[in-house]
């Protein structure tokens, strides 16, 4: 089998698309992954794709034609990872409005994993999940979504089409939206808490509701921390059905 320069072409367009993929989607994202192992991961996908796919003549008019197709793989593979990969933030972002709630917010810390801000149970739902994610395989999944972009659209032949933001912007409202759904619980009995103390600072004035109120906030979070940690699987399977929904939304917006 000969291998000719339009063959070299369309593999450099597949191993774009991927290994853009690769840098923004989760798991495969985490700083503690050397990059070496990430080139490795694309190229191996890269060929496992143009064995599985049909090659495709792909048109261009010199340099500049050849860059625009190189930038537009990219984009996508970018797109389908970072929309994948802000599925799991969104445990992430329950956690800080957990800790906001229970006083916990002033013990944040930097995770060089994911090079952003974290919570105590932030960090910790976000662990967790990501542990279900290898449990569950899937992580299958997530190599499964990009391989499966080249059969809906393949090499140069995405269309970016306003489809594309209002899917984003639609998505990131219900983010936030997800993200409160989670913490309800917690801001349901903080509230009673809230309530409570109030009452109290009314009946007794001498007594100071603002180091009681931080103590018993503290507690009650804990207690219902330990109470809620069967939910985490259920909370896990929704964020991952939430990601096989934006997978299916970037397939038809892309979608010629």
């Amino acid at each position: 089998m000969n291998f000719t320069v339009e063959d070299l072409e369309f593999y450099l367009l597949v191993l774009v698309r991927i290994s853009s993929f690769v840098v923004a989607a989760p798991f495969f994202n985490y700083q503690t992954i050397p990059a070496k192992w990430k080139a490795v991961v694309s190229m191996v996908l890269a060929i496992i794709a143009i064995q599985a796919i049909p090659a495709v003549e792909v048109e261009y008019t010199g340099i500049i034609g050849f860059s625009g197709l190189l930038l537009k793989e990219c984009a996508v593979g970018l797109i389908l990872g970072f929309m994948c990969n802000i599925c799991m933030y969104i445990v992430s972002f329950a956690g800080q409005l957990i800790d906001m709630e229970m006083g916990f917010s002033m013990a944040s810390m930097f995770d060089p994993i994911t090079n952003i801000q974290v919570t105590v149970t932030g960090n910790m739902y976000t662990y967790l999940v990501m542990l279900i994610l290898i449990v569950s395989n899937m992580h299958h999944y997530i190599i499964r979504a990009i391989l499966d972009t080249f059969r809906y659209f393949n090499v140069g032949q995405a269309v970016f089409s306003g489809d594309v933001t209002n899917m984003a912007i639609e998505f990131m409202a219900n983010y936030f939206m997800i993200g409160f759904r989670i913490v309800l619980p917690i801001f349901a009995c903080m509230l009673v808490i809230n309530v409570v103390l109030g009452v109290l600072s009314r009946a007794a004035p001498q007594m100071n509701m603002f180091v009681v109120g931080m103590q018993v906030k503290v507690l009650v979070g804990i207690l219902l921390l330990i109470i809620l940690v069967p939910t985490i699987p259920v909370i896990a399977d929704f964020v991952f059905g939430k990601m096989k929904e934006v997978v299916l939304d970037v397939y038809q917006s892309f979608t010629p």
